[in-house]
């Protein structure tokens, strides 16, 4: 089920397991990108996404694909 605004993650973005799709969304630009810096340290993912502002909406989103089985950057 989705709240008011988010979209259904369509079934065959996750034909695997292990496989996430983690949609962010942040007040600020900064704040996002540190997200998506933080899953990447954790594990491998698509890496630093194109931020979406929507009119009407405050905040910023993003959309980054996670794969859990394989470390990421981690220091």
């Amino acid at each position: 089920m989705s709240g008011a605004g988010t979209k259904e993650i369509e079934e065959q973005h996750l034909i695997e397991s292990g496989l996430v799709v983690f949609d962010i969304t942040a007040a600020d630009e900064e704040t996002a990108l540190q997200a998506m810096a933080g899953l990447e340290r954790q594990w491998a993912t698509s890496g630093t996404t194109t931020l979406r502002r929507t009119p009407g909406t405050p905040g910023v989103q993003a959309r980054v694909y996670a794969d859990t089985r394989r470390r990421g950057t981690k220091q």
